[in-house]
């Protein structure tokens, strides 16, 4: 399989560091429809469970916490060559008509610059075919138990639409029915989703060049978020409003490379629309806003953020031992953010805080890497990055007293190298040994929120940078029939920014100070017989905070949040034929995520996690048609999942969010 993780296509295996890969087949053989179901297929992938569309991606138990606010996301989100996401929570879109999920862990600031802290997380899509029709149409119902009901519809044509060119459409509507009742408002399975979108490509080959042509877009609604509270009698939700959310995202790209004797060019330009926000019931924080008693208080938050990019990249030919490329990086975006905190009194509604902000921030990098084959299987490789990144903000507050109404308007650089080396051996039978070094980066801002002005130590918040040190191996023993990759890794973690609340529930960033991880990951595949094939990957690290800035006053013990010190997974297919066109598969798949603690301070935040997920399956297929039956969380777990709820009343109320009960799915769709 070729992959283009490191800017580059080589065979998977043939590249240094901790590389994932799961491929159509295996996406669909699983029933892989978004972010969520990969993480039991790749080692260290976690991400929060707060709802679709408004979760984080932690890789290599790397986390900055669960809030979403200000910090560029740690692991950089790609359709295809186009970033994605800023500081927006992942978009989870949704996984079909894709080729591969690529995911790629440790700092990777030299290929990819800010926002790639921890990992990229790569969805390559199909591209569309030349010189013939072809098309697909599935449909999907689910019964969740105690829960209403979802249904899903997705549909594919490719189509030529010259001697050299054709064009590829797909297309997708989803409902996930609700499994939570609010006791308050008297309504029953209140956490539905909506999700509908598709994507549009459009390719065209001229000789050695190729122009392909893309839009996606995605727009996904929910009704409701998914905690609920442990109170006297059990868990239940009783909010006074539904906290609705709602994501849509839009993408425009435009790639055009060639290749020959000379080397190998390409450049991608594209451009991305995010707009999303949600809503919160505040009432349990208006004692921060008003001395007089509020009956009922609403916080709504949104943000629009239009994001260009280009990205050029030149491969020279080969000269003798030496291959290298060099690339130039620009990127500039605008994100316009709204937060109002309303409070309602009897008839009266009142405005008691509401924040308009603007946000233009700048990225100029050049970057290039160069690998020398030293002969006898060695390789050595060097790369890195030059960057500078301006932001300029622009805030006005409204806070009628005990708040403080205020203006702001300022702006900042930061600039830097992010470097990368590593040495490989490769070894007989495609595996190899490295060691490598990486770093990652994000750049600094300005903290405007709150109902008074921030004190001189909050105004602002620091770059802050990981340097990654790893050692590991690809081996395929057995003559290929096992193919198993391991990683040592020690990550040294400095001027950590976080997103964190006010007691008013109202966000800043901080710079918590200083951490550190070390661990093994490990993942492996065995084909067992012709018919039989067993998978696992696993995480165990140990995350640690070991430096904490004053004024926060958490302990010396205090850990990164939601990293638990082990998680692993595990995938077992059987296939084989039934009838001469007919073919049985049956997959069980588990997962484990350990203990953790939701925020880096262990006095306001409980152990949560230890708990297994877990999904079955039983398909028929021919050559034109599957059906599959699939059961999800098949032991009806309730377990408390790594996911907060509502900032409002977070250390009042312990808040829980439970797994999706057990649900079953039939699936058919058809191949033309």
């Amino acid at each position: 399989m070729i992959i283009n993780a490191g800017k580059r296509p080589p065979r998977l295996g043939t590249l240094p560091g901790g590389v994932s890969v799961i491929g159509s087949p295996q996406l669909q053989d699983t029933g892989v429809g978004e972010t969520g179901s990969v993480a039991r297929q790749t080692a260290g992938f976690i991400t929060t469970n707060l709802g679709a569309a408004r979760n984080k991606i932690l890789l290599r138990g790397l986390s900055d916490g669960t809030f979403t606010g200000r910090t560029q996301s740690t692991v950089g989100t790609y359709l295809d060559d186009v970033p994605v996401n800023y500081n927006a929570p992942d978009p989870d879109l949704r996984l079909i008509d894709v080729d591969r999920v690529e995911v790629l862990r440790g700092p990777q600031g030299a290929l990819y610059g800010g926002g790639s802290l921890s990992g990229i997380y790569r969805i390559v899509t199909r591209q569309p075919e030349l010189g013939t029709y072809s098309g697909s149409i599935g449909s999907t119902i689910a019964k969740t138990e105690s829960g209403s009901d979802s249904y899903r519809v997705e549909g594919m044509i490719n189509a030529p639409t010259g001697p050299n060119s054709a064009a590829r459409v797909a297309a997708y509507y989803d409902v996930d029915g609700g499994y939570l009742d609010d006791v308050n408002l008297r309504l029953s399975n209140v956490d539905k989703t909506t999700r509908r979108g598709g994507r549009v490509a459009w390719r065209l080959d001229l000789g050695d060049w190729q122009v392909k042509l893309g839009v996606a877009g995605q727009n996904t609604s929910s009704k409701d978020t998914q905690y609920v509270t442990l109170a006297p009698g059990g868990p239940r939700r009783a909010n006074q409003v539904r906290e609705t959310h709602r994501n849509k995202l839009g993408e425009t790209s435009l790639k055009i490379s060639g290749s020959g004797d000379w080397g190998h060019f390409e450049s991608v330009t594209g451009y991305v629309t995010h707009d999303y926000a949600s809503r919160y019931d505040a009432t349990l924080a208006l004692t921060e806003f008003s001395d007089t008693a509020q009956e009922l208080g609403l916080y709504d938050e949104s943000a629009k953020v239009r994001m260009a990019v280009e990205d050029v990249l030149y491969t020279g030919p080969e000269l003798g031992r030496l291959r290298w490329m060099i690339g130039g990086f620009l990127a500039t975006s605008i994100e316009e953010s709204d937060a109002e905190l309303r409070a309602r009194s009897g008839n009266v509604t009142r405005s008691f805080y509401d924040e308009d902000r603007k946000d233009r921030l700048n990225e100029y990098a050049l970057y290039g890497e160069a690998t020398y084959d030293l002969g006898a299987g060695w390789k050595v490789a060097l790369g890195g990055r030059a960057f500078k990144t301006t932001v300029h903000t622009r805030s006005y507050v409204t806070a009628p007293a005990p708040g403080v109404s205020r203006d702001m308007d300022r702006e900042a650089g930061f600039s830097g190298f992010s470097p990368k080396f590593s040495v490989q051996r490769d070894l007989a039978g495609g595996g190899l040994i490295y060691a490598l070094t990486s770093e990652g980066y994000r750049a600094g801002g300005f903290n405007s929120g709150g109902l008074v002005t921030p004190n001189e130590a909050r105004r602002t918040f620091r770059p802050d940078h990981l340097r990654n040190y790893e050692i590991g191996a690809t081996l395929n023993p057995f003559r290929g029939r096992v193919n198993l990759r391991a990683a040592l890794f020690y990550d040294d973690w400095r001027n950590i920014q976080t997103d964190q609340y006010f007691g008013s529930g109202l966000s800043y960033t901080a710079n918590i100070g200083n951490g550190r991880n070390r661990g093994l990951e490990v993942e492996a595949a065995w084909k067992a017989t012709a018919h039989l094939t067993v998978s696992g990957n696993a995480l165990f690290n140990e995350p640690k905070l070991t430096r904490i800035a004053p004024g926060y006053g958490i302990t010396d013990s205090a850990s990164l949040p939601g990293v638990p010190d082990v998680s692993f997974g595990s995938l077992v297919t059987y296939q084989r034929p039934i009838t001469a066109r007919a073919t049985m598969m049956l997959t069980a798949e588990t997962g484990y995520i350990g203990e953790s603690r939701l925020t880096f301070d262990p006095r306001y935040s409980p152990s949560m996690g230890g708990y297994y997920t877990g999904k079955l399956s039983a398909q028929l297929m021919t050559d034109r048609w599957r059906a599959a039956l699939f059961v999800s969380n098949p032991w009806n777990s309730s377990s408390d999942t790594f996911a907060y709820g509502n900032p409002f009343s977070f250390g009042q109320v312990r808040q829980v969010t439970p797994q999706r009960p057990r649900t079953w799915s039939l699936a058919l769709s058809a191949n033309f």
